[in-house]
Parts: C-alpha cells; sequence; structure tokens
C-alpha cells in the first residue's frame, strides 16, 4: 500500500522532479553510508603517528607539519592495489605518509612495492598498533591532516586521486 502510494505520487510528477528527486535519494544514501564507515574515525587532533618508514627515514604526523596524506592499506587487499596509482600521484605533489597494515615486516612490505613498482613512503604496522590507534577497521581508509595537527577529513573505501588532492588543498588553504 505505501509502496503503491509512492509510485502514484512520483507517476503524477513531471520528468525532471522524478529524475531530481530520486538523484536527491541516491546522494542522501551515498552520503549515509559514508557517514556510517566514518563514524568512529577521529576527528580533531590527530592520534600520534610516527616510526621508521621502508626507506629508512623517520615519520611523524602532527602538529607543525604540512597537510598530510594518511593512507592506511594493506598488501592483501584489492581495493587497495586498485587506487594505488591515485596515491603515488598525489604523493608526487603532497606530503603522504602510507601505512600498510597487517601486510608483514618491513622485508614483505619492500617486495611488495618492488614487485609493483610503487614509489611511496610507507610505515610499516606489523602489530596494528597504529590502525588501532586511528581506529582504523577496514582498508584502505584515508585521512587528510592539516598543519596544525587536526584530522579535516577521513574516507574509507576507494579515492581518487581529485578527491584526495581536493581535500589536501582544502586543508591547505582554509585552515580550521
Amino acid at each position: 500500500m505505501f509502496q503503491s502510494r509512492i509510485l502514484t505520487y512520483l507517476s503524477d510528477r513531471p520528468r525532471w522532479q522524478r529524475i531530481l528527486l530520486e538523484a536527491g535519494l541516491i546522494i542522501a544514501v551515498i552520503l549515509g553510508a559514508q557517514y556510517w564507515q566514518t563514524r568512529d574515525l577521529p576527528e580533531g587532533a590527530a592520534p600520534p603517528l610516527e616510526g621508521v618508514l621502508t626507506d629508512g627515514s623517520s615519520a611523524r604526523v602532527g602538529a607543525g607539519d604540512t597537510a598530510t596524506l594518511v593512507a592506511f592499506w594493506a598488501t592483501w587487499c584489492p581495493v587497495c592495489s586498485a587506487e594505488e596509482g591515485s596515491i603515488v600521484s598525489v604523493a608526487k605533489d603532497h606530503r603522504v605518509v602510507s601505512v600498510a597494515m597487517q601486510s608483514g615486516d618491513a622485508a614483505a612490505v619492500t617486495k611488495h612495492l618492488k614487485e609493483r613498482n610503487l614509489d611511496l613512503p610507507v610505515l610499516v604496522d606489523v602489530d596494528g598498533r597504529h590502525a588501532t590507534n586511528w581506529h582504523v577497521r577496514g582498508v584502505p581508509t584515508h585521512f587528510i591532516v592539516d598543519a596544525a595537527g587536526i584530522v579535516r577529513f577521513r574516507v574509507v573505501g576507494y579515492a581518487t586521486t581529485w578527491g584526495l588532492t581536493a581535500r589536501l588543498w582544502w586543508a591547505e588553504t582554509f585552515p580550521a
């Protein structure tokens, strides 16, 4: 009965109104799903993230740094493999700290990077300590942390080069 009322309501509307309503419903579902996925991820001050990268340099994310993309990923994650080009692209122009979550030790992660011909700064999270601190439950998960050490954006799932770059630009241009 309720369904037939909705169908009758929609069929009585001009085509442009139906399209607008359907687009609004699709956007509402997408935003609701994104909200649900990011509900427990950190907001405000970024949790500590420090360690030695696979290249031997040290990494630290927090106050005093430039805007940074923190990307949690795993070698076994097919979505992470699909978006690795986006992360590499962003790393050419912006600061990126990627965190290899539950992907083995530094040797295993370095081997994976060489096999995939990836040039990324990687912090190996063998025991999941960093993922736990950042409340990451699944990969890929991305954070944009501004120069003041504030988490400005949180994205779970596939992210595009354009989307990540736009968020980094926003965090750099409009400080919190």
